[in-house]
């Protein structure tokens, strides 16, 4: 191990999952970076705050408390303002680290060219690729695809390169950088705040890059469920708003008539199919609520 951990802050979020928490924390100590990083918890309003749980096993921990729930972004920027070291390295807390994970991320920042770092991402427990790099958003259909998802790993990609979107799941940037993106877009809440993001870190004339010599494990939606309404509703919702923020125009439009022909059909018919009726009204107020209204609840 050399000193690149001495210059980190890692922040994670954690809402109502402690153990995973722990189990993050466990990893990081389990290969020599506990103690050498500045860690930092921002508990998200949980039913039961984490802190003395965390405390009482890792006591260098700091371990910050917002008030209400703030989100993926939210919470992540409330840790920014308790960091100070020169890399902030975002870990959603259903991660666990491997060995030496950290230096190759912090040697590409060394590159002045480069924003943000992501890592490979294998799903837990197994050698499956979750997350080898990012496609470009398609400006018709607004949807883009993980490299390699679901593919093993026999070292195809193993070769570092630039792509179009860092996950969320582990990234890391410089401090500095901020001045430039500003923290993240809170507006989201869940689900392509980090994709808005990027491209805020690529109009900043800095590239987001995939460094296969590092490697975490994601325990994937532990957080939500993989068909929560939760999950539908910000899905719905956020493509739309990542869009409308990001293709300008007659692109826009484009996108707009797509969505409101095939993909509101798709969704309406698939839900109609399955009797699932609190998923078309998830549908249709993730749509709505992408232009400004406003429900009681959503989902």
């Amino acid at each position: 191990m050399n000193n690149a951990s001495n210059s980190v802050s890692l922040i994670t979020v954690n809402f109502n999952q402690a153990e995973a928490t722990v189990e993050l924390l466990k990893s990081l100590e389990e290969h020599g970076y506990l103690e050498q990083m500045e860690v930092i918890v921002v508990d998200n309003n949980s039913k039961v705050s984490p802190k003395e749980q965390i405390n009482k096993i890792y006591p260098s921990v700091k371990v910050i408390e917002s008030d209400v729930n703030l989100g993926f972004a939210g919470g992540n920027n409330l840790g920014i303002q308790h960091a100070t070291m020169p890399y902030l390295l975002f870990i959603n807390n259903d991660t666990e680290v491997t060995e030496n994970f950290l230096e190759p991320l912090v040697e590409k920042l060394q590159d002045p060219g480069i924003g943000l770092v992501s890592p490979k991402i294998k799903y837990w427990n197994t050698n499956i690729i979750q997350y080898a790099g990012f496609t470009q958003i398609h400006p018709v259909t607004g949807r883009n695809r993980l490299i390699g998802e679901k593919e093993e790993d026999q070292g195809q990609f193993d070769s570092g390169r630039k792509t179009a979107y860092a996950h969320g799941a582990a990234m890391i940037m410089r401090t500095a950088d901020l001045a430039k993106v500003d923290p993240m877009p809170e507006d989201y809440f869940l689900y392509y705040e980090e994709m808005d993001w990027c491209e805020r870190f690529k109009r900043a004339g800095l590239d987001i890059y995939y460094e296969p010599r590092s490697v975490i494990y994601h325990k994937e939606s532990l957080s939500t469920g993989q068909l929560s309404n939760l999950k539908h509703f910000y899905l719905t919702r956020n493509r739309i708003l990542f869009m409308k923020r990001n293709f300008k125009g007659i692109r826009f439009i484009v996108f707009i008539l797509y969505f409101s022909t095939v993909v509101f059909i798709k969704n309406i018919l698939q839900g109609v199919a399955k009797l699932q009726w609190s998923k078309i009204s998830t549908f249709y107020k993730g749509v709505l609520s992408s232009f400004g209204f406003k429900f009681n609840r959503a989902y």
